[in-house]
Order: C-alpha cells, then sequence, then structure tokens
C-alpha cells in the first residue's frame, strides 16, 4: 500500500469531525463569520430589546392571570409600565420582533453552519477564557435554536411544547442571551477586526496564516463551488425571501396576501364588517349561542358600590363612544385599524362607585371555560383612555360570534389576548 504524504491526513483521521480534515468547505474563514456575527449581533440585540418590551405589555406584575412566568425574579424586571400611547406601539414592536426573528433564520443557520468545526475542536479547554467561550458556545447554539424554533411553532400557531410557550421562550430567551453577551464579550473585538482587514484587502493574508484562536480555515479546502461572497448573497437572498413572505401579515390589503409562511397572511377571513383576522373562534372555547343570547346573557360589572347587571340592550342604551383600534397578537400578525363602538371602560367604573377620571385597575372575565388569558387584567390607565371600550359592535354592525359577541374590551396599545372577549364579568378595583 503506498504511503500517504505526512502533510495528507489519512481517510481514518479525517472521517470524524474532530479531525480539521474533516471540514473541507473553502467558504468557511474569520471573514464569513465575522460578518454574519456582526449582523447577528444587531439583529438579536433588537429581538431581545423588543421580546422584553412584548414581556412588559402584558403587565405581569399587574395580576398573576397576566403573568406566564410566576417564578421569574429578578428576570421579571421592566422600567416602566406599559403604555396606551402611540396605539399602535404594540402591533410595532411585536411585528418587528416576529418578522426579524423568521428573517434571520437563514442567518443564524450559516453562522451556525459556519462554526461548526469549533464545537468539535480538540482539546476541550486550552485555558480557563478559552473553556469560558466554549460553554457560552454551546449555550449559544442551544438556546438560540431552542429560541427560533419555539418562536416559529407559536407564529405558525403549532403549540407544541411540553408546557406553556409564554415561560419556556422567557427563560430560554434569558439562558440564550447570557450566553450571546459573554460570547461578544471574548469575539467581537476579533469580528470586526476580521471584517476590517477584508474590506482593506488583507483576508487572504489573515485565512492564510490560521489563526490559532479561530480555527475555521480547512487545511485542505475542497475546490470551490461559490465565492464567500456568493455564499452570503445567498444567506441575504433567503432572508429576504422570508421577509417577503412573513411582513405582510403586519398589514392589511394586498400585501397581506404576500405573508404565505403566516398563518393570518394568504387565508381569507371573510368579508363584511367582520372579515378581519382572529386566533380563536366562540366553538374553539365552548361559546354556544344560548348563552350569548338577549334574553340570557349578562355583564356583571363590580365595585365598591355593588354590582350591576346589564344586558346587551341596556348597554345600547348607556352613552356610546367610538375609536379606531388594531388588533395585534403575541405571532406578530396585526389587523389594520377596525371602527369599534361602546361603552366606554371609565364609564363602566362610574357606574359602580369610582369617578371616571379616576378609574382604578380592572379585572375581565369571559365566559370561555378553556384556554388561556380567559381572564385578564387592564391597568388603571388604560381603563382611563377614552379609547378603551367595552364595544359592542365593529365597523358599523354587531360582533359577530368570533369577534366575541354580545361584548368585548378593545383597548389601545394592548396584546390582543388582553382585548376579553364574550365578557361575563368586570371588576373594578387595586389589583
Amino acid at each position: 500500500m503506498p504511503r500517504l504524504p505526512a502533510s495528507h491526513p489519512s481517510s481514518a483521521s479525517s472521517a470524524w469531525p474532530t479531525s480539521p480534515g474533516f471540514w473541507r468547505s473553502p467558504v468557511r474563514g474569520p471573514w464569513f463569520t465575522s460578518v454574519l456575527g456582526l449582523v447577528l449581533l444587531g439583529g438579536i440585540t433588537v429581538l431581545f430589546v423588543t421580546g422584553l418590551l412584548s414581556y412588559a405589555a402584558y403587565n405581569p406584575d399587574l395580576a398573576s392571570v397576566n403573568d406566564k412566568t410566576p417564578d421569574k425574579g429578578l428576570l421579571g424586571f421592566y422600567l416602566f409600565a406599559w403604555p396606551t400611547h402611540p396605539y399602535w406601539l404594540y402591533r410595532l414592536t411585536q411585528g418587528v420582533h416576529v418578522t426579524l426573528g423568521i428573517t434571520l433564520v437563514p442567518v443564524l443557520l450559516a453562522k451556525l453552519w459556519s462554526v461548526a468545526p469549533k464545537l468539535f475542536a480538540l482539546p476541550p479547554a486550552r485555558s480557563l477564557a478559552h473553556a469560558l467561550e466554549r460553554v457560552s458556545l454551546l449555550l449559544l447554539v442551544g438556546g438560540a435554536l431552542f429560541e427560533f424554533v419555539t418562536g416559529v411553532l407559536d407564529v405558525q400557531l403549532d403549540y407544541v411544547f411540553p408546557g406553556s410557550f409564554y415561560p419556556l421562550h422567557f427563560y430560554g430567551a434569558w439562558v440564550f442571551f447570557a450566553a450571546f453577551v459573554v460570547h461578544v464579550v471574548l469575539r467581537a473585538p476579533a469580528a470586526v477586526r476580521n471584517a476590517r482587514r477584508m474590506r482593506a484587502g488583507k483576508g487572504r493574508e489573515e485565512e492564510a496564516g490560521g489563526a490559532p484562536d479561530f480555527p475555521l480555515v480547512a487545511p485542505r479546502p475542497a475546490a470551490a463551488t461559490v465565492s464567500r461572497r456568493g455564499a452570503l448573497w445567498l444567506v441575504g437572498g433567503g432572508s429576504l425571501l422570508l421577509f417577503g413572505t412573513t411582513a405582510g401579515q403586519c398589514f392589511d390589503g394586498p400585501l397581506r396576501r404576500t405573508a404565505l409562511l403566516a398563518p393570518h397572511g394568504g387565508a381569507d377571513p371573510g368579508s363584511g364588517p367582520g372579515g378581519f383576522q382572529i386566533n380563536k373562534t366562540a366553538a374553539s372555547r365552548g361559546i354556544g349561542a344560548r348563552e350569548t343570547s338577549e334574553a340570557v346573557w349578562r355583564v356583571v360589572v363590580a365595585g365598591p358600590t355593588g354590582t350591576v347587571r346589564l344586558s346587551r340592550a341596556e348597554l345600547l342604551r348607556l352613552p356610546l363612544h367610538s375609536a379606531a383600534l388594531p388588533i395585534a397578537c403575541v405571532e406578530g400578525w396585526s389587523t389594520g385599524d377596525q371602527w369599534w363602538r361602546g361603552v366606554r371602560l371609565r364609564d363602566l367604573a362610574a357606574l359602580v362607585g369610582y369617578d371616571a377620571d379616576a378609574a382604578p385597575d380592572v379585572l375581565v372575565e369571559s365566559l370561555q371555560r378553556r384556554g388561556a388569558f380567559r381572564e385578564a387584567a387592564l391597568r388603571a390607565d388604560q381603563v382611563r383612555d377614552p379609547r378603551s371600550l367595552l364595544a359592542l359592535e365593529v365597523n358599523g354592525e354587531p360582533l359577530t360570534p368570533d369577534h366575541g359577541y354580545p361584548a368585548r374590551v378593545i383597548a389601545p396599545a394592548v396584546p390582543g389576548v388582553l382585548n376579553t372577549k364574550w365578557v361575563a364579568r368586570m371588576t373594578f378595583g387595586d389589583l
């Protein structure tokens, strides 16, 4: 048998991922990985900030029914109560969070592919700093895959999680972001240097040197089928395609039909005043026609002066007001502004002993018997906002059963699940 040259790794040694000869793509290298890393640095920072904003929008410290992370401890901080102005705030922040997250999927996968050799490099740790980097890398990879997979499944309404999406995504985000910060501190300076050197035309010399702290260049690269710049264009094209087939779920009109990858995109929600998107139907929540009929249904409004029971006809005789507001959900989809008409929440608080201008928090309970957020709480500033309504009509017609008939809450800038449908009881007071 002929002897292989000493510089040629044997087929046996190259058959394992721990061998440098196993990784032969000529695309891998410091510049390629650094560019992807810098894109993710900006993108993931925006994702984390908008994720915290989404958490704050639920007002988790207001009432236990709003908080799906009861053991959050110090991780549950937020710096301000969620405002009602501008009324489209949650529509913007959550639309950015979900659309950007999906758009970054090709960048994340390309980044993980580019650093795959580091996951198998031996020895496991050359120093304390190197060990810390390896641990942060494992947590970063696992956390990134977990967060992106659970996020995409939630957007697609595939609730196949071993528990509630909210705590899983919340705690996973903190593990992921902690590893992300450690990794950025250790690797960002090298990433910036590599990107600058490539721009200055020095990238090839850096790669040829095979920098020991960045062992990504293949010692025996295979024949090139695409350049590194071409690979980046491919990744960017994939991201652009995902953006174009997702972002439309945040808009009304023709753009919504381009959101082919979003459950509230291309599907036709029907026509007429109630022809706009929903997540949960009356049938799916066990809401029947009998319990919502004029003869049976009453909303119970409770406060310090007692309890008031109001039929739909009695509500319609109270002063009615209108507001143009969208519905925006945690999955990233939203409707355009719909024209709602009903009784202001502050006026209902006045019926049970409060001054309308000093209306307190409210706990709203639904007729629905199963599913999350059958109860939800709103802060005092949300109750006092003149656009916050117990809505009876939408777009000039009575609510449809799937949109919450006989009455539903609609308030500015809140997540869709806090706009409780099929309202049965409202209890005003400090929560």
